[in-house]
């Protein structure tokens, strides 16, 4: 047995353990088991690749590891679940990069070769150049070192057309002569520009869809790495990730009433305006204690939560509301909308780790037709997953975008620091409903509260 046919035969055992490894990671669940299947066949493949290769240097692959298992170990531990949108739009850029030096190694060593392979070169090193450039804007905006909202400037889409233009032209002179390296590093250079500006002109409401599009690009990317240095596990497991990444896109935009084609070509989120000033409406708010003594009497509460649930780190104390309610004889789940948080699953992620139980946590379609029946519905931390004004106002920039029905609980409690707008930067009109109340303060702080008035309660 050769053991070139060895490595292909492991390279195929580790595309079934990531095809599984995402089935599982579907459901939370399975996850940690598609977390560990993931790990182990990219263990698998590493291996096999080490031991067929034409290995240049073991000193400088023992080196890249020792390095790259050090920064991962520190990353591992030292960020905060919070922070989970920003470090996997860092991995994705980490994972486009590679890519790229791979195809840039591979065209500076061997040429560019035939046909096919100058083609999946070219598409290598501008998909790979824009989605690490991409990414990094995206991490910054998600860590708040550059600014959430749209940055927008005269004349943007002169720059994006002609930066695509220059791009495509060049791209043909390149696979028609691919001799010519410096066509080759020009590409790569506006590539990477070409992901600054596509991704600058995206406002923060929108990350969670970029971030699943920049996972789907980061797969392609691989896909066509695989075809430039002829790795059939590189090629497989990249159109895995791409078509995964590229269908929960369409599921994404679905839930945010986009249409893919302005997520592929960027800018979307940048035309959202606020709504001029209206008819002075006032919202009315309810003390922690007023609050409780509801909930005492409550038979059912949905929670649900949003991004300011992360930032506060609420999590842990809603669970502990959330087991107080349940001791009460109350019957409580937590409606999760597809678009809630930073990322897709945010949400998810934050209560499984605070251990909430996965039967209690119901998806936008299938908590929808039980609001009506609903005693309390306690919003934390959402904005414009909840806004009614996506149902009823045409003029509004959210109209069509389906949402979680909170207004039809019978009473609606809003965990809100202020009455600031959301990312969609438009009032929300469930804060003037008449069954709403609002509940200013700090999410995990007011939460608190309402489990110490429990416990004070239970004494």
């Amino acid at each position: 047995m050769s053991m070139e046919f060895l490595a292909n035969f492991v390279y195929i055992l580790s595309s079934v353990l990531f095809a599984f490894g995402l089935k599982f990671l579907g459901s939370p669940v399975t996850a940690r088991w598609g977390n560990i299947l993931s790990a182990l066949g990219m263990l698998l493949a590493v291996v096999a690749t080490l031991v067929s290769g034409h290995i240049v240097s073991f000193q400088w692959i023992l080196i890249g590891i020792i390095v790259g298992a050090t920064l991962g170990a520190l990353v591992a531990l030292k960020a905060a679940m919070t922070q989970m949108p920003q470090m996997i739009a860092l991995l994705h850029g980490c994972g486009a990069l590679a890519s790229v030096f791979v195809a840039w190694s591979a065209y500076h060593v061997h040429g560019a070769g035939d046909l096919t392979n100058t083609i999946t070169l070219y598409l290598s090193i501008v998909i790979g150049g824009l989605t690490f450039t991409g990414s990094g804007i995206a991490w910054g905006k998600l860590s708040e070192n550059l600014p959430g909202k749209p940055i927008l400037f005269a004349g943007q889409r002169l720059v994006n057309m002609g930066l695509i233009v220059s791009i495509f032209i060049l791209g043909v002179f390149f696979i028609l002569n691919p001799a010519q390296y410096h066509l080759f590093l020009t590409i790569l250079v506006l590539s990477l520009f070409f992901g600054i500006f596509l991704i600058i002109p995206i406002g923060g409401a929108d990350m969670p869809v970029v971030i699943s599009v920049l996972n789907s690009y980061s797969g392609v990317v691989a896909c066509t790495t695989g075809f430039v240095i002829h790795n059939t596990l590189l090629i497989v497991v990249g159109s895995i990730v791409g078509a995964n990444g590229m269908i929960l896109s369409i599921i994404m935009c679905k839930a945010m009433n986009r249409s893919i084609t302005n997520v592929l070509f960027g800018g979307f989120g940048a035309v959202i305006q606020r709504q001029g000033p209206g008819e002075k409406r006032q919202a009315k708010s309810i003390s922690v204690e007023d609050a409780f003594l509801i909930l005492e009497n409550a038979k059912s509460v949905v929670i649900i939560p949003g991004y300011g649930l992360a930032v506060a780190q609420a999590q842990y104390a809603v669970r502990e509301l959330g087991e107080f309610l349940e001791k009460n004889g109350c019957d409580v789940k937590y409606a999760i909308h597809p678009v809630a948080g930073r990322m897709p699953g945010h949400m998810n992620v934050l209560l499984a780790e605070a251990n909430v139980s996965y039967d209690q946590l119901m998806e936008m379609d299938a908590i929808n037709p039980l609001m009506d029946n609903v005693d309390v519905a306690i919003v934390i931390g959402a904005n414009d997953v909840v806004n009614p004004a996506a149902r009823h106002d045409k003029s509004s920039p959210i109209y069509g975008m389906p949402i979680i029905n909170a207004d039809k609980a019978k009473t609606v409690f809003v965990i809100k620091r202020s009455m600031a707008t959301g990312f969609a930067g438009i009032e929300n009109d469930l804060f003037y409903d008449d069954n709403c109340r609002m509940i200013f303060g700090d999410a995990k702080q007011t939460v608190q509260a309402l489990v110490a008035e429990f416990k004070t309660s239970q004494h």
